[in-house]
């Protein structure tokens, strides 16, 4: 595939799939916004934060979340990590984030040993 195919190539399936398995997910928070990480105590969640129950990521744990502020709780990005303390890579599904949520999301995902870059549904 060239790099103008790659440019043009419709991803409205993979949202879809991505929108699907948060459909048939039950969206657990387990940090709500405004608390402390159990570990890191200085870090206090921005937004609500958790899990899709019952599925997998690249860290063996279930899939994580971040809630924004939208009313529409619609996957609007994602968040691609890599972590070389932890030597894994992850992904955090975005739901109802605004642009500037994302950006403070992404900023959080690109400190100490993380590095992470940030898809946007268009």
């Amino acid at each position: 595939m060239t790099n103008d195919e790659l440019r043009t190539t419709n991803y409205a399936d993979f949202w879809f799939k991505l929108d699907r398995l948060v459909a048939l997910s039950n969206l657990k928070i387990d940090r709500p916004k405004g608390t402390s990480h159990p570990r890191y105590p200085s870090f206090v969640y921005p937004l609500d934060y958790g899990y899709l129950e019952n599925t997998r990521s690249g860290d063996g744990a279930d899939i994580d979340f971040w809630i924004g502020s939208l009313s529409s709780k619609k996957v609007t990005a994602v968040i691609c990590s890599v972590d070389l303390e932890k030597r894994d890579t992850e992904i955090k599904i975005l739901l109802g984030c605004t642009s500037r949520e994302n950006q403070a999301i992404l900023d959080i995902h690109n400190t100490g040993s993380q590095s992470a870059i940030l898809l946007v549904r268009k």
